[in-house]
């Protein structure tokens, strides 16, 4: 009788001891299961964070300024090859239709859009900015599709995106955004393929007008209608080699990142950014749009020909530094390093 009582304790016992080995190995599977869950979540996480991040803004020397223009339909067209182009055939009545919406109701917009993702504004009015109280024709079959050629920075930061749409369903116009960098957007503009142009860079815009292919819109003085601006920003990585933070200005910090051969990513598309850019780095370096003048830079300064999304990932991939608007930069890093 009493080996039986022993076995069956022992019987019990071992029952328990099962019992506890597989209630901790439950308890083990369950928290490498949470473990594995948390470690992927930590590299998705970390898959939409980007190591970019800006370093020096708001210098005198890097605001940036945007401009609308109207082709003039009677401008000497020219295809990229500068052979004349014929039987162009633009739509002004619509060009000035939205040319007068964004410079009245459409200001207003420009100028709060972005805050409420970003928690600052995206664009500023000037304070001498044009203004238009003139009534905006409804679209007629002629006039409905308008063509804007324009800037990445301005397409890429979801300005068009946020404004057209509301210009569009309110007065039933069509617009056809042909979006580059601001020199092969008034190429584009040249060949007859814009009937209004959104872009900035004031020497680029000057000729535009000198060359005959800007007019005046009703009721504005000029032809040149400056009206909003933002900040180029120089963007790099957190660990900011070159100590670019610790610049007394942005000139000083182009001449940090050139002296110590700082991996740096131009647009090199002879956009308002490209342009902006080559004019910050240290006149002895010799940089112009020739890509001869910095080949022996090569080993440093990128060149990539590309929009200003594009050269964000760039950077961001390599480390480098860049010169961006900050519109732009601002949707970049909250798409976790995407332009959508």
């Amino acid at each position: 009788m009493f080996k039986k009582k022993v076995l069956a304790l022992i019987a019990v016992l071992a029952m328990v001891l099962g019992l506890v080995a597989c209630g901790n190995k439950t308890t083990t599977t369950a928290a490498v299961e949470t473990t594995a869950v948390e470690t992927t979540a930590a590299k998705e996480e970390e898959k939409k964070s980007v190591n970019l991040e800006i370093l020096l803004e708001r210098d005198d020397s890097m605001i940036n300024t945007y401009s609308l223009l109207a082709v003039n339909d009677a401008a000497p067209f020219v295809d990229a090859n500068d052979k004349a182009v014929t039987d162009v055939k633009l739509n002004t009545a619509g060009a000035d239709a939205l040319i007068n919406w964004m410079l009245g109701e459409g200001e207003d917009l420009a100028k709060n859009y972005g805050y409420d993702k970003y928690g600052e504004y995206l664009f500023y009015l000037l304070d001498n900015a044009p203004k238009s109280s003139a009534e905006i024709p409804a679209a007629t079959e002629e006039t409905k599709t308008i063509r804007m050629s324009t800037t990445t920075s301005v397409n890429d930061s979801g300005l068009l995106g946020y404004l057209l749409p509301q210009f569009e369903s309110k007065y039933g116009y069509k617009v056809e955004v042909f979006s580059a960098g601001t020199g092969k957007s008034i190429a584009n503009a040249k060949a007859g393929n814009a009937d209004v142009i959104l872009v900035h860079a004031k020497a680029q815009e000057e000729k535009f007008i000198e060359d005959g292919f800007a007019r005046k819109v009703d009721g504005f003085d000029k032809e040149r209608l400056s009206y909003m601006y933002n900040f180029f920003v120089l963007c790099g990585p957190k660990e900011d080699p070159a100590n670019v933070k610790g610049a007394a200005s942005v000139l000083d910090a182009f001449k940090a990142i050139a002296d110590g051969k700082f991996l740096f990513v131009s647009r090199g598309d002879k956009s308002g950014t490209h342009t902006k850019e080559l004019s910050l780095w240290p006149k002895d370096l010799g940089i112009t749009d020739d890509p001869t003048t910095f080949e022996k830079y090569q080993d440093w300064y990128i060149s990539s020909n590309a929009g200003m999304g594009v050269c964000l990932t760039q950077a961001a991939e390599r480390g480098a530094y860049i010169l961006s608007d900050k519109a732009t930069f601002l949707t970049f890093k909250a798409n976790g390093g995407v332009i959508k």
